[in-house]
């Protein structure tokens, strides 16, 4: 009886897809945050009959054979890495990436993340830094004397001063991206590490390369769709159900076989 094992299959993988809905779900207000979403593919085949088998002295073959299927298993969980939405905050340090690209910074550890979260701040030093305090990369320092803050779109970092006229250049702000994003792993704090399957970072100016630009006074919202993971929140739980019925149906045969007399 193997249809036990193979709804037992089913069942841990649906249960790991509302795992991965209730994830994103969780992130619908995160800053740049990208829904994910979970893969399946099904297990090896038992071949009873194999398809092109000799059936006959005459050479007749079978033409489809017979295979057993053993269940599903997770494939993957991929990232959807559609633009979110541009909000306004009028915050001087509130960066949204238009287009593909991540800031890079650098962890307590040493180690380089990367990250589409804009919503930066300024330490009591000037030096500008993510929410949970990572220094961006490479580093710009805001003069205490400043009053305003100036990034334009190509990421060129400008104060302005009292008593001056012309805005000073502190620096410029870079953008990385990778040949494969969804080779990307995530650490959470919308932090991704650099993996062999992401390929190596190409740093560039934003607006060149493929590289999107930045826009001040704006973050991006999570670009998850509510209704979209509702829907497939009730289309896994319907799956869930239907493979412990399996499950039932299974152990009431079972019980049938064990009651003949």
């Amino acid at each position: 009886m193997r249809a036990l094992d193979i709804a037992a299959t089913g069942m841990s993988a649906q249960q790991m897809r509302v795992e991965v809905i209730s994830n994103n779900i969780a992130n619908m207000s995160t800053t740049g945050y990208s829904p994910r979403r979970a893969d399946f593919a099904d297990l090896h085949y038992q071949q009873i009959t194999r398809a092109g088998a000799i059936s006959a002295s005459d050479g007749s073959v079978v033409p489809a054979g017979v295979q057993l299927g053993l269940g599903v298993r997770p494939s993957a969980v991929t990232v959807n890495w559609s633009q979110g939405t541009v909000a306004a905050t009028g915050g001087e340090l509130d960066l949204a990436i238009e287009g593909r690209g991540y800031f890079e910074v650098t962890l307590p550890s040493g180690d380089t993340a990367y990250t589409r979260d804009g919503a930066l701040q300024r330490t009591g030093d000037g030096l500008i830094v993510t929410a949970d305090g990572f220094e961006l990369n490479p580093g710009i320092t805001i003069p205490e004397d400043a009053r305003a803050i100036q990034i334009n779109a190509d990421g060129e970092v400008y104060a302005a001063f009292a008593g001056e006229v012309d805005v000073q250049l502190l620096g410029q702000i870079n953008l990385v991206g990778f040949s494969n994003d969804s080779g990307l792993e995530a650490i959470g704090s919308n932090l991704f590490l650099e993996t062999a399957a992401s390929g190596a970072p190409v740093a560039a100016d934003p607006g060149t390369d493929g590289i999107g630009t930045l826009r001040q006074g704006f973050v991006e919202q999570s670009s998850v769709d509510a209704v979209r993971e509702i829907s497939e929140l009730i289309e896994a739980q319907r799956g869930y159900e239907m493979n412990a019925k399996v499950v039932t149906a299974a152990d009431q045969m079972l019980g049938a076989t064990t009651q003949i007399r």
